[in-house]
């Protein structure tokens, strides 16, 4: 039978590839974005593969509730959720004292509160299951410490710490949780901001053991690794992905 993982943020970039990746491992995909899911899903399906896809806004605690039960609702059970979703990008590089609230609390909302009510969600179908997967995606920036995006470095300080508390949690359901933390990876939207590749991309590289860019597929082998019977023993971890910048 197979078994469901939801991907947020699915439809491009890091998201997708860690949706092709869990597809071509067996998987069912649910692909959850706020525009562009359904597209998405159509283009795996056209590769053979098995996937949905669910127009959704991670903070919303009524789009949470339709996705789940929809995919409750179908052939394979609810079995892992990639929170992927979140708000980097599309951010300008700027002093902390030129954030104002109202972007400080956007970023906390998608980056934070959306992996909260992710987890939240899924929880019931996890446990009928008796077993599921949670992988956060967090970052090396709260690691490391990086200037112009404080408030992004705070929300990814934020998920390392909820994925440690809730494997305390739910480790005795059988599900864990464990994050990755990536540095500066050039995906599809980081590449269509001068901004950040223009700050970070010759800062990133240098620092790195590994003398080259980050790529989206640098980054699937690790949540496939999470979402395996290899990972079955492993939870509150934070497995960082950045060519060695930061070491842990």
């Amino acid at each position: 039978m197979k078994k469901t993982i939801i991907v947020t943020g699915g439809t491009r970039g890091i998201g997708f590839a860690f949706a092709r990746r869990l597809a071509l491992d067996g998987f069912q995909l649910a692909i959850v974005d706020v525009s562009g899911a359904e597209e998405s899903a159509a283009a795996l399906r056209a590769d053979g593969f098995s996937a949905e896809g669910y127009q959704g806004d991670v903070t919303s605690e009524a789009d949470w509730a339709r996705i789940t039960s929809a995919i409750d609702g179908g052939s394979a059970p609810l079995y892992g959720l990639v929170n992927n979703a979140a708000l980097f990008a599309s951010l300008p590089v700027q002093p902390f004292h030129e954030i104002s609230k109202a972007d400080w609390m956007q970023v906390m909302e998608v980056n934070t509160a959306g992996p909260f009510l992710g987890a939240k969600a899924c929880l019931p179908y996890f446990r009928k299951a008796g077993q599921g997967r949670i992988v956060n995606m967090a970052s090396t920036s709260p690691l490391k410490g990086v200037t112009g995006m404080t408030h992004y470095v705070c929300s990814k300080g934020a998920v390392i710490s909820l994925t440690r508390s809730l494997a305390r949690e739910l480790g005795e359901l059988n599900i864990t949780v464990n994050a990755v933390a990536p540095g500066l990876t050039l995906s599809d939207g980081i590449l269509a901001n001068t901004n950040h590749v223009d700050q970070f991309k010759g800062i990133s590289r240098s620092a790195r053991a590994l003398k080259r860019d980050a790529l989206p597929e640098d980054l699937v082998g690790v949540v496939a690794f999470l979402m395996s019977q290899e990972a079955a023993f492993m939870t509150g971890q934070t497995l960082v992905v950045d060519g060695g910048a930061a070491f842990v």
